[in-house]
């Protein structure tokens, strides 16, 4: 059965895409998992990476049919051996307009709609990621109440701590109004300049208020990760066919996280299994 992971931070462009796409592109080729991103993103800057990773120019199946018709499994495109996608489009800005007409008087029901369309492809996948909008909205609470755990991204800069502490906030209100399971698995820290002083003193001032939640890992600027929003994630080689060392570097980090991130996961499988 998969576990699912929501991605978030109600503060844009602090990398949130980049961690989901990376994530599942690890979990997929290096650890060998069954892996499922859902775009849930109107943008669909997660469905252009993963297009342009596995060489698809146009994915045509997309989440806003699979919410019209109540089926997501018709949805799914394969971009890479054991890596799939449930790929997003403008139309999804009218998610609203869908779940008003399909739950005009049930705000749970609306809530809990990724949740029930998820129900299907759990026996297929390892792990799903759910890639989300930056804004307290239907995308995010679908996102929440579906998913297991939370990865947040706290990008080094105080808007970013400020958009962290309020997705928490609003996850406690999720689990008191509407009694969300969901967990915090980790905050991965993206450091913008690395050894700058304001970088340094957010996530230090992370580590006080989150303790062990912070990472160790963090995720520092390489142009490497850049390319991959044009190109698409790969690891290249060179012209004596060695793999490319800057792709490995970059490739590194993120199977680190994605380490601490299943370590994490293991002991609140520990906690739950105590307390049953």
């Amino acid at each position: 059965m998969a576990t699912t992971y929501v991605v978030g931070n109600f503060k844009g462009g602090v990398g949130k895409t980049k961690l989901v796409t990376m994530l599942a592109y690890e979990n997929a080729a290096v650890k060998g998992k069954r892996t499922l991103v859902v775009d849930l993103d109107p943008q669909g800057n997660a469905t252009s990476i993963l297009a342009k990773t596995g060489d698809i120019p146009v994915i045509e199946r997309n989440i806003t049919n699979g919410f019209i018709d109540g089926d997501l499994t018709k949805q799914i495109t394969n971009i890479l051996p054991n890596l799939d996608i449930i790929g997003s489009n403008t139309a999804f800005r009218s998610l609203p307009k869908i779940l008003m007409k399909k739950f005009p008087d049930d705000d749970l029901s609306a809530m809990t709609y990724l949740r029930k369309l998820l129900e299907p492809l759990q026996a297929s996948y390892d792990s799903i990621y759910l890639d989300v909008p930056p804004t307290i909205s239907d995308y995010s609470d679908n996102a929440m109440m579906a998913a297991d755990y939370c990865i947040i991204v706290l990008q080094t800069q105080s808007l970013s701590l400020d958009g962290a502490k309020t997705y928490i906030a609003y996850m406690q209100y999720l689990a008191d109004t509407f009694d969300s399971k969901l967990d915090i698995l980790g905050i991965v820290a993206c450091m913008l300049r690395p050894g700058g002083r304001v970088d340094e003193s957010i996530i230090e001032e992370a580590r006080q208020t989150y303790g062990n939640n912070v990472l160790s890992t963090v995720i520092r600027y390489q142009e490497r990760l850049k390319a991959y929003d044009v190109e698409g994630i790969h690891v290249g080689e060179t012209k004596s066919g060695l793999k490319d060392s800057w792709d490995i570097k970059a490739h590194g980090v993120f199977v680190d996280v994605l380490d601490e991130l299943n370590a994490h996961e293991d002991v609140f499988r520990k906690m739950k299994e105590a307390r049953q």
